[in-house]
């Protein structure tokens, strides 16, 4: 089974460079072409189903997907953002929140630790591994949810965590 993961196409505050974890925005013109183009270069590639975030970015980037591969879409809650706490639509290069990233057991104030987040999307690979083992899936979701899943596939140092991004609508290949 493969399993492919994408982040969502870009918003206004992808695009302002803010923190958008649990903030429902919406995807920009730019962020609809993105995932359009996405949903060209996976026409002729087998996907079975769509699983994505409930946030309405993740969404609209599954649904114009679809569009192109025509696969079964269901929502998932363990695949939304990670929750950043008071640090939400803030600079995404401010030095405390950048010094807090590189802590996976830090638990942002009112927010939620990495380690939270890998235990909810690890458990949704592990229930996806054990149900839908014959098919094909793609995950639309979010680059701190990204970074989680890549970490279920391959071994990455702190460091490499941290610095670990998947561009808007990127795409990974990962095999169950």
């Amino acid at each position: 089974m493969k399993l492919y993961c994408t982040r969502h196409g870009q918003t206004v505050w992808n695009a302002d460079n803010k923190i958008c974890g649990l903030t429902d925005v919406e995807l920009t013109d730019k962020g609809r072409n993105q995932a359009n183009e996405l949903g060209k270069r996976l026409k002729d590639v087998k996907i079975d189903l769509i699983i994505c975030s409930p946030l309405k970015r993740a969404r609209d980037t599954a649904e114009i997907i679809n569009k192109y591969v025509g696969a079964k879409i269901t929502i998932d809650s363990r695949l939304i953002e990670q929750n950043y706490g008071i640090y939400e639509g803030t600079n995404r290069f401010g030095e405390e929140f950048l010094a807090n990233k590189r802590n996976l057991a830090y638990k942002y104030p009112n927010g939620e630790s990495a380690i939270q987040v890998a235990h909810r999307v690890y458990s949704l690979i592990d229930e996806v591994k054990a149900k839908y083992s014959h098919l094909s899936l793609l995950f639309v979701c979010h680059n701190g949810v990204c970074r989680i899943i890549n970490t279920y596939f391959c071994d990455l140092t702190n460091e490499e965590y941290f610095h670990y991004s998947l561009d808007n609508c990127g795409l990974e290949e990962y095999e169950l």
